[in-house]
Parts: C-alpha cells; sequence; structure tokens
C-alpha cells in the first residue's frame, strides 16, 4: 500500500512540474530593451501584448526590476523575452533573457 501511494504523489509532481513550466513559458512577454538605469533599479522596455499582465496593445514602459543583476544580462537594442508581475508599487521584472 506504502508503494502505491508513493507511484501517486511522483506521478502528481511530475504533473505539477509540466504544467508550471508550460505556465511560466506562456507568460513571456516579447520586448526590445530601450533604456536601462542601473542607479534606479529600472529597464524600458517595448513590448508587444502582455497578457499575463492584463495589457492587450503593445506598448513601452518602465519596469523595474526583481534583481539588479538582471540589467547585467541585457544591453540596449537587445530583444528579450521577459516575464513581470504587478505590485503595490507598480511592475517588475522577475526574469528577463535575450533572445536571438
Amino acid at each position: 500500500m506504502n508503494g502505491i501511494f508513493r507511484t501517486a504523489g511522483a506521478a502528481a509532481l511530475a504533473m505539477a512540474l509540466t504544467f508550471g513550466a508550460a505556465f511560466a513559458q506562456g507568460a513571456d512577454i516579447n520586448g526590445e530593451v530601450k533604456k536601462i538605469d542601473e542607479g534606479a533599479g529600472k529597464i524600458t522596455l517595448k513590448h508587444g501584448p502582455a497578457k499575463s499582465l492584463g495589457m492587450d496593445e503593445p506598448m513601452t514602459m518602465v519596469y523595474r526590476v526583481k534583481d539588479p543583476a538582471l540589467l547585467k544580462q541585457v544591453k540596449v537594442g537587445d530583444k528579450v523575452k521577459f516575464e513581470a508581475r504587478e505590485g503595490d508599487g507598480g511592475y517588475t521584472v522577475t526574469a528577463i533573457q535575450k533572445v536571438k
């Protein structure tokens, strides 16, 4: 009986990880870096619709970054995919990566 619960638990964990990864990929927003302000911990991104943030139209916005080290991964003009979330003080980029 113990083996059945372990197998069921492992299957549930695998499904949760699969669905979590699929959701994270769907939350990516395509954009272009327009400005980086390392001193303020902010980045200006021109991006397409950001459904995960409730934005249906393309726009250019200034975002805070969760971790200032993210700003060192990109430069002005880079095409990027990023994830952001809305908080009390506005929008914050939580992950960003260059795309080719």
